[in-house]
């Protein structure tokens, strides 16, 4: 029977439950207790024989004679249900049989039991229909290995998947834990606007629109990180947002065109300071997620338990490449990335090719757990300089698995150093680099007024992607998928 045939069907069916007055799509539900306090209370509800009201989808059903065993399912597990026409008379086990389909939602009111084989069951004196259903589940859904097929239809894939919203759920908690452990530390949420004039605090290609109210164009913000520090300079000291950013680029395993990151800043702290105490947010927030400090990712054993080690970026830089950051001019860059077959078509200037080289050939090593710190200026405008190497700047990546899982510097207070930075990101834009960053001067204005020293932080979904060892589409409920042919 095609699809069109069933959808008919269940047409016919939705019209003759009409026709005996019955609503197939009631507003409310009077039920009692959900699945999940049926099956850890069952002995005590049983015994007490007490009538329960159950409601949710039927996931399976299976005829004999005069009853019907089925399966009913809601948000919180799964059990049997059993009306049988000598309980509930003739004229209601008759709709039931005849109108009643696998996907439809009901109400099941009874009493509980355990089977011959020690089923958890309830016994059906009554049913209400909530919802008819005008499609059918799938019959294969397990089956399918098209993923893209899996992530077009999520509901479906949720309805015949459980173990894929539990993710969802994990994601709940881990998120609730980066809030909770950021507020106990005495910040500030804060909410800050995804439409801006000029987009700032990354490397990334924006997403353009244009607000008729005011006649502008606007862009929709590529980082939290700009507005963020202006509330440094109004005088919060520390301020969080948890929000979506938006990033017009390629979309892989670790890459979505728009996500949600946290980003925080700290006055009075610099990059030291704040990574100790990223090593507690994060143990915390993995144990509180996870349940453990260990997990699988890929082919490797991620032990986030230990103490997390510094890694130098120009000595694990020259460790892997053989190339010295201090004294490698641009044009040795490009040559090393050429013969080693790196594409540096989209990649402008120094900081670029090193940041691409890095990727290619430096990040996969580092594994377990550690901070990458103190990398060239030329990669890292927004970054404070380094004392002790001024062509060094004071920031640290999170790194594990071969991915970098967060990413935080010193702030750069120093409105003049601002300006010349922007403008040499000005240059790579001029030269066809649509990810360098815009010159702001709203923003180096905020600075001119002062900011006190802040170290700054930023985390995305995809340490919680990477948590669970799946690409970070399939930890986002409905990722934007290319349309079908």
């Amino acid at each position: 029977m095609s699809l069109d045939e069933i959808r008919k069907t269940k047409i016919e069916k939705l019209e003759k439950l009409k026709k005996v007055g019955i609503d197939p799509y009631p507003a409310v539900s009077g039920r009692t207790h959900i699945v999940a306090q049926v099956l850890e209370n069952f002995d005590k509800l049983a015994e007490s024989k007490d009538e329960l009201i159950l409601a949710g989808r039927i996931m399976a059903r299976r005829e004999h004679g005069g009853s019907i065993f089925f399966d009913l399912g809601d948000d919180s597990g799964k059990i049997q249900g059993f009306i049988k026409e000598d309980i509930v008379g003739k004229e209601v086990f008759s709709r039931f049989l005849d109108l009643i389909d696998i996907g439809d939602f009901i109400e099941i009111s009874g009493t509980l039991f355990k089977t011959k084989k020690e089923e958890k069951t309830l016994k059906v004196k009554d049913f209400k229909v909530l919802t008819k259903a005008l499609l059918p589940l799938p019959e294969k859904w397990h089956g399918i290995q098209d993923v893209e097929e899996r992530l077009r239809a999520r509901y479906l894939d949720f309805i015949m998947n459980p173990e894929e919203r539990e993710i969802f759920v994990k994601k709940s908690k881990f998120w609730s834990s980066v809030r909770k452990f950021l507020s106990d530390e005495g910040g500030l949420e804060v909410e800050t606007p995804v439409l801006e004039r000029i987009p700032g605090g990354a490397d990334a290609e924006p997403f353009k629109t244009h607000l008729n109210a005011l006649d502008i164009d606007l862009y929709l913000r590529i980082s939290l990180e700009l507005n963020l520090k202006r509330l440094i300079v109004a005088g919060y000291e520390k301020v969080f947002e948890i929000g979506r950013i938006f990033r017009n680029e390629g979309i892989d395993r670790e890459h979505l065109q728009d996500y949600t990151q946290m980003e925080m800043y700290w006055a009075y702290y610099d990059y030291k300071g704040l990574m100790a105490v990223l090593e507690k947010m994060y143990k915390k927030v993995i144990k509180e997620t996870l349940g453990t400090l260990t997990h699988k990712y890929q082919d490797h054993e991620i032990d986030w338990s230990q103490t997390w080690p510094e890694v130098d970026y120009y000595e694990i830089f020259r460790e892997k490449t053989g190339l010295d950051l201090k004294t490698i001019s641009e044009k040795e860059l490009k040559n090393y990335a050429e013969g080693e077959g790196i594409d540096i078509g989209k990649h402008i200037g120094r900081g670029r090719l090193i940041d691409i080289i890095f990727k290619k050939k430096v990040r996969p090593h580092l594994i377990q757990p550690c901070f990458l710190v103190r990398p060239p200026v030329d990669i890292e405008p927004l970054a404070k300089r380094w004392p002790e190497d001024l062509e060094r700047v004071e920031r640290f990546q999170i790194m594990a698995g071969g991915s970098e899982l967060g990413k935080g510097f010193s702030e750069l207070n120093d409105p003049l150093d601002q300006r010349q930075r922007f403008e040499e990101q000005t240059k790579l834009r001029e030269a066809g680099d649509k990810e360098a960053q815009r010159m702001d001067e709203d923003f180096i204005q905020a600075l001119e007024y002062g900011m006190p020293p802040t170290a700054g932080f930023g985390m995305s979904e995809r340490l919680f992607a990477f948590l669970t060892d799946k690409p970070v589409r399939e930890t986002v409920f409905f990722p934007l998928m290319r349309p079908r042919e």
